[in-house]
Order: C-alpha cells, then structure tokens, then sequence
C-alpha cells in the first residue's frame, strides 16, 4: 500500500476545495452541550468505525449513536468518532449523533484535520477533543490548531509515531500542557503495518499520560498495555466488531496495573529504539567465562537452558555458579524454558521475578500452556513461523522465529535463530534485515556441547558489524 495517508490528504484537499471545511454538511450556529474532559484519568477510548483502507467494510451498516450508547454502557471513558468520509465511511452528521446521544461522555473527532477552521467546527458540533496527527501537520499548524483547541476550551489530541512527532509534540507542550493529551500509534499509517512496541519506544519521552492506539486485537493484548504504564487505550476496528464483548477489554485494562512485565518491555521497547545494528542474543550458555566474553563483545541477550534432558541445561549447581557474576553483566539475562509446569521453569520464573535475571523465553510452547502468573513476568515466545498472527493478537510484541529452514514470517520484526553460524550469519543478515539474531550451537564446536569456541564467537560479532558497516 504506497503512502495511503498521502492520498487520503489529497483527496480531502479536492472535497475542501468543492465543499469547504464543513463538507457540505449544516453545522450548528453554536455548540448544543457543555464541554466533558477528555482523558484526564486512566481510561479507554472506544471508536464508531465504518471501514478502513486496510480492512475495507468492517461495519458498514454501523448506526452512530447506538453504538455510543452501547460503548457508554460497556464502560467506555471516551468516544471517538470517524468522520473522515472517503475511506471510512465517517460524516460530521454522525459526530453531531454521537454527541446527541451521549451528552455527558467526552467524544473525540478523529479525521485529518489539515486546517485551524476545522476545530471550531468540530466544537460547534459537540466534540470535547480532536484529533491531529502530528506526522502530516508542521510544528507551525500543530501551534496554530493547539491555540485554538485551548480558546474553545477543547483539548487536542495529538498523535505520534516518530521522533520527529516527539519534538514537535514537546514545544507545544511547554505552552499547551493543558490542552494536548499524546498519542501514540502502532500503526504505521504509511503502509498501516502494525508494531506494538513502537508507543513504548515514545512513551517515556512524551512524559505524563499517554494513549496506546491500534493495533489491540484483545483483552490479553489490552492488559499488556496496561502492564507497561499506559493511562489510556483507543480501540477501534475490534470495539466495533465485538460490541457485546467490549466491556472485557475495558475491564482487562482497568484491572491490570503496571507491572515487571510492562517495565522490562519498557526497557527493551527503549533499547530498540537506540539500535542501529541487530541485536544479538548468545544462547546456551554453560560457563561464565563465556558469559563474559558474550558480554564484552557487546551481546544484548545471553540465554539459559532452564529445561532437563537438554545438554545445556544449567539448572542447580551451574547456575548458582553463573549467578555470581551476573550483577555484573550487562546484557538483558534470559531463561530459556521448555515446560512451563517443570521443576526448572519454576525456579526460573523466581529468578526472574527476584531480578537476577531479565526475561524468560517459553521455547516451543502454546500461548495456552502458559500458567496466568508467568506471564506477568517478562517474557516473549520462541516459535515456529506459523504463529505470529496468534501471538499478535495476544499482544506479544516480539516473539522468536525458531526455524532451522529460514523460512520466516517477514511481516512482523524479525528476531530469527535456527542454523544460525558465524559463516552464514552475514547473508541472513543481509537478505532479512532482522532486528534480533539468536546463535547457540552455531560457535559451539560439535564435541563440546555448551562450551562456546571463543574465536567462532569473535568473528561472529565481526561479520555482523561488517554487514551494518558496508550498508
């Protein structure tokens, strides 16, 4: 899909010129209902959506105002309402029926508000908040559209995907503090590809409250967000389609506060977003010597076999040796487990919740199996390619692709591992791009099991830094 957004602003453009600002549409002499606060508390935002571009019809028939009145009933803090006409099938009639018929909810105008005449419009047809996008308005319009959001006594909901929309949002903030309330979409809008990391890559640098938008699929997804510090959630297409259900993503939202889970995703949702090169994860590790070597050379994860009848396993007595030295080391510490129900993945799940170590990896295993506890714990999935639609529906933003053939699903960031050498980790780097690379048996020689060969490691870290170099 080539710059969708891109063409939707243009098409806009042609109907302003035609219709104006309005759309042909009677606007009221003067706003009917008072102005409700728009996300001031932790909340959820539900939005009445006919289509998208890149889901087509997904509720064509959609009557606006009962579906407030459904969303009302359900919980809903907000309401966001479409009005874009063209390729979501929105209208400001329906905003003006919305408002209508929930006067006492805060309604949001979601469109792509290109012009400081639109926000008095929208205020004189009910709305407490509207959207603007900060990735297809200057510094100078976002000002302009902010100022007159704060003289209307409207807060403007400005959204996010870049650094660049960052800084923007920043400046205006120190004048406008009051008003904006930040967004931060996980939809790429150019191509509408979904990262569900990418408003944790921001969130600490906006500061304050910010929303999490698109992209939440379910309850499990919705607690996610929650977990990591989130003050609000904006659902769209699955509100629609799940009417009757929406209450239980509102309820997993308000029942989950922030937890270890959300703040070591936090933390590798920021280290990401530093990275230039692929990160590199030294799994298998048996001896500390090697854990330090990994660490030296500049290893953003080393793994441990956490899992009976495999070799490397180094649950006991070679952990406890290991554990010595791992205050000191700096790479996020992982354990690898294979039974989520297993003696050893108990041990590891303490481990990690005590904070010796980082994240636990559940290798092979169905989202299922997981008992509820471990997944408040950080974690991500090692698995097959078949599975990545399932997990991202679950809201499980990175998960490892395990697959000896490299035959791996590239639509989503790719961590890879499976056959991975040092004498094939430059191709694969090359031909896939992909953000994490996880190698084990691959600097092992093959009569010492768990025991890494130290010049494989060092030429294994020099070709990938070779590749990005030539790049």
């Amino acid at each position: 899909m080539n710059d969708i957004i891109a063409e939707i602003i243009e098409k806009k453009k042609q109907d302003v010129a035609i219709k104006g600002y309005s759309l042909g549409v009677a606007i009221p002499e003067k706003r009917m209902r008072p102005v409700n606060p728009f996300m001031i508390k932790k909340d959820v935002i539900l939005e009445i959506k006919r289509a998208s571009p890149s889901k087509k019809n997904i509720a064509e028939n959609l009557n606006a105002a009962e579906t407030a009145l459904i969303y009302k009933q359900n919980g809903a803090g907000a309401i966001s309402c479409l009005t874009e006409e063209n390729y979501f099938k929105g209208s400001l009639h329906d905003l003006m029926q919305v408002c209508d018929a929930v006067p006492d909810v805060a309604v949001l105008r979601k469109d792509f508000l290109i012009d400081e005449a639109e926000i008095e419009i929208s205020y004189k047809c009910g709305a407490d908040a509207v959207l603007l996008i900060a990735g297809i308005l200057s510094i100078e319009e976002l000002f302009v559209m902010t100022k007159k959001c704060h003289d209307f006594g409207i807060r403007a909901f400005i959204e996010v995907r870049t650094e660049e929309d960052v800084e923007k949002v920043l400046k205006i903030k120190n004048q406008y503090a009051d008003t904006i309330v930040c967004g931060v979409n996980s939809r790429n809008l150019k191509d509408f590809s979904i990262d569900l990391l990418v408003p944790a890559m921001l969130k600490n640098k906006l500061g304050g409250s910010v929303i999490f938008e698109s992209g939440i699929e379910t309850p499990e997804a919705a607690a996610n967000i929650a977990a990591m510090g989130f003050t609000g959630i904006l659902l769209g297409e699955f509100a629609v389609r799940n009417l009757q259900n929406v209450n239980k993503f509102v309820k997993a939202f308000f029942s989950t506060k922030e937890n270890l889970y959300g703040k070591q995703m936090l933390k590798l949702a920021e280290k990401l977003n530093k990275q230039k090169t692929p990160l590199i994860k030294i799994c298998g590790l048996t001896q500390k010597e090697d854990v330090l070597l990994a660490d030296s050379l500049g290893a953003d994860f080393v793994g441990f076999i956490f899992a009976s009848g495999f070799q490397r396993n180094v649950c006991g007595e070679k952990f406890d040796e290991i554990k010595e030295i791992l205050s000191s080391v700096k790479a996020f510490k992982v354990a690898v487990i294979t039974d989520p129900h297993s003696k050893e993945a108990k041990n590891a799940a303490i481990f990690v919740k005590n904070s010796v170590l980082d994240f636990l990896q559940f290798h092979g295993i169905e989202y299922e199996e997981i008992p509820d506890y471990m997944k408040e714990l950080p974690h991500y999935f090692a698995i097959s390619s078949d599975k990545t639609d399932m997990l991202l529906k679950q809201g499980e933003p990175r998960f490892l692709q395990d697959v000896k053939t490299h035959e791996y699903d590239t639509s989503k960031p790719l961590w890879i591992a499976g056959g991975i050498t040092a004498d094939n980790v430059a191709s694969l780097v090359n031909e896939f791009k992909p953000e994490l690379v996880d190698v084990s048996s691959g600097i092992e020689n093959q009569d010492k099991i768990g025991i890494k060969n130290h010049e494989k490691m060092h030429r294994f870290f020099n070709q990938i830094q070779l590749v990005v170099k030539n790049e």
